[in-house]
């Protein structure tokens, strides 16, 4: 059972749900340590006091905040604790918005679980089954950390997941980027219409279950055969592409190899289930594959290898032409 990081209650009008909080994510990037490398001894990092001229433990330590150089007023966290603001333990729903209003969870800091006390419960299900069936996001301010961050708070399953947000002075204005305009980059009638053609080949439902962190992974097989004494395998370089010149013949190119991308997925995802639940074999799923969908698949590539010189060549007979 994870441990809650934050107790208190959700607040709006004058009902009050009793709950506590619970991280919703977890990193599994792979962290390093830092060694000495003649010994590869661990580094260790010390807190050092330049005053007293020695390492100090953390339990030395005091908060302080520098109103001026060089000038600290400690604060304890008994004075964080006697912050005079509801928010310190309550969740405060400020209103209720569409949640397809709010453009602000594109910058999500951090996710959180809702998990209802006892004496809470009928409420907590009351709130999040109304905001379910509304469409609706409540807007709300909560104090973590040490400090207060504007927040949503929406039905996740059967629970409610609260995302805190930047407040909107975080968020950088992207008016100082240098960013094209339709009259410095025209584009022609035949070009949006085969990117459009490119978005359609490449749509479908998001499913996270098929995305994997294949940095991680590498990174990991890197650290396995060192530890097991095998030599690292160097992987061999991209062969260098030349530049595009024609974007017709690359969106032309891009859309045949995503057709067949599409089609070969069915195909894809057997192998990678057999291989996954150690049942089915990569041959053996295919040859359990419906056929017509393992002829498609081949088919495409096919079309898809044939296509991409194809394009070049034409681009290349345009260019001469002009």
């Amino acid at each position: 059972m994870p441990r809650s990081m934050w107790r208190g209650a959700i607040q709006f009008g004058l009902v009050t749900i009793p709950l506590r909080l619970y991280l919703a994510t977890e990193s599994k990037g792979i962290s390093f340590n830092m060694l000495h490398a003649e010994c590869l001894s661990r580094v260790q990092m010390r807190t050092w006091c330049p005053v007293h001229d020695r390492p100090i433990t953390r339990s030395e330590t005091v908060k302080g905040y520098e109103y001026a150089p060089g000038q600290y007023v400690v604060v304890t966290d008994a004075d964080l604790d006697s912050v005079p603001l509801k928010t310190v333990r309550a969740i405060e729903i400020d209103r209720f918005v569409p949640a397809s209003d709010l453009a602000a969870m594109r910058f999500v800091k951090q996710a959180y679980y809702l998990e209802p006390e006892a004496m809470g419960r009928k409420a907590f299900t009351l709130l999040r089954d109304v905001l379910a069936e509304r469409g609706l996001v409540a807007i709300c301010k909560v104090v973590l950390t040490n400090r207060e961050h504007l927040a949503a708070l929406d039905p996740f399953g059967g629970t409610m997941l609260l995302s805190t947000l930047y407040w909107p002075d975080e968020i950088r204005s992207p008016g100082e980027l240098d960013l094209p305009t339709t009259d410095a980059a025209p584009v022609r009638p035949m070009e949006r219409a085969m990117a459009e053609q490119l978005v359609a080949a490449m749509t479908q439902s998001f499913d996270p279950a098929i995305h994997r962190d294949d940095y991680r992974d590498a990174v990991m097989a890197i650290i396995d055969a060192k530890v097991s004494g095998r030599q690292t395998l160097v992987p061999e370089a991209a062969a260098e592409g030349g530049t595009v010149i024609d974007l017709m013949a690359a969106l032309e190119a891009s859309v045949a190899a995503a057709r067949a991308a599409r089609v070969a997925e069915p195909v894809r995802s057997l192998v990678e289930r057999g291989a996954t639940t150690g049942g089915l074999t990569p041959p053996t799923a295919l040859a359990d594959a419906p056929t017509a969908d393992v002829a498609a698949a081949q088919a495409s590539m096919a079309e898809t290898a044939a296509a991409a010189p194809s394009a070049t060549q034409r681009g290349t007979r345009r260019r001469k032409t002009a």
